[in-house]
């Protein structure tokens, strides 16, 4: 059975030969799994890409030591996807997932509370999506572990202070160190360049817009218009809402629900799959069988009359209710 392996796969492969390091490989052995469909065709690229990958793991533990480069905190991946915030110091970061999700970090007006990554589930409609509050970075400290999340993870929210003495600079000190790494950060809009090993698209955050703030047109200028400047409080909650539907948009998905031939339509059964995802890619996550056996499906969604008869290349859209006839 073949592989059918996106293009999108062959195009990362070749950033093995330009990777320095053991855990830029690592990285990119795992956006290689994560893009690979699962059926049985791809279940030996599947099996050579984890021995790989633990290879790599061994020889970068037998290398380091158990103490040389401090903490490693892996977070597995929850929910419709996973965003990343970062930002300087007293930015607000740990204050923003409080406000957006049902955890409740240490929050204080002094820097460095948060001392390690930690995850929490932001609601958003019917789905949740994982959201990784960090420590701060500043233009003489930065953890490996920063570098890791950023580049496993599906997006960025990059939280600024416009309250701080030079937000500007605070900013381009930031994006630097991540550079450094090999990071780019690009909008939500567009389309990846050349240069960088990792890709991510970021939104730029600017927190507490209820307080006076100055050398704002200086932040502007660096921000835009490659990024449009995103207004929030984390403390009143303006423009939260705005934010989610931002930070949903990011994540590049759609909404699918299954249903049964025969039964009403319910909303239990849901899968996230990446924009541009077919009626066939959702057959493959229900059950492997279906990729062999699906005949057609009827849909149930905006713009379609009810139950309407599609193939299995069939573009799925936000909210589509299916039904799979095999």
């Amino acid at each position: 059975m073949p592989a059918n392996l996106p293009p999108q796969y062959y195009e990362v492969e070749r950033q093995l030969k330009t990777a320095d390091s053991n855990e830029e490989k690592i990285a990119i052995y795992e956006e290689l799994l994560s893009m690979i469909p699962k059926h049985k065709g791809t279940e030996k690229v599947q099996a050579m890409l984890k021995t790989k990958m633990a290879k790599l793991k061994s020889a970068a533990q037998k290398k380091s030591g158990p103490s040389k480069q401090g903490p490693s905190h892996t977070i597995k991946k929850a929910g419709a996807g996973q965003i990343v915030i970062i930002g300087a110091p007293n930015a607000g970061k740990s204050m923003l997932v409080k406000a957006l999700t049902n955890a409740d970090p240490q929050v204080s007006d002094y820097p460095f509370t948060t001392h390690a990554p930690s995850p929490a589930m932001m609601p958003y409609e019917n789905i949740q999506v994982q959201l990784i509050d960090t420590p701060p970075i500043t233009p003489d400290y930065m953890e490996v572990y920063h570098q890791e999340l950023v580049k496993t993870a599906d997006g960025v929210i990059i939280l600024i202070d416009p309250t701080a003495a030079d937000p500007a600079g605070t900013l381009q000190a930031l994006m630097g160190r991540l550079q450094e790494k090999r990071i780019e950060f690009i909008g939500p809009q567009e389309e990846p360049g050349r240069g960088f090993l990792f890709r991510k698209k970021t939104l730029m955050v600017v927190n507490k817009s209820d307080l006076p703030a100055g050398n704002l047109d200086a932040l502007k200028k660096m921000i835009e218009p490659q990024f449009e400047s995103i207004p929030v409080s984390a403390s009143t909650g303006e423009g939260l809402p705005d934010l989610k539907e931002r930070i949903f948009a990011l994540l590049d998905i759609v909404r699918a629900h299954s249903k049964a031939p025969g039964k009403k339509a319910g909303l239990e059964a849901s899968y996230t799959l990446k924009k541009g995802s077919k009626v066939l890619d959702m057959a493959r996550i229900v059950h492997k069988d279906f990729t062999q056996k699906l005949k057609f499906a009827r849909i149930w969604g905006k713009g379609k009359y009810r139950g309407q008869k599609v193939n299995r290349d069939y573009v799925l859209q936000d909210e589509d209710v299916i039904e799979l006839h095999i």
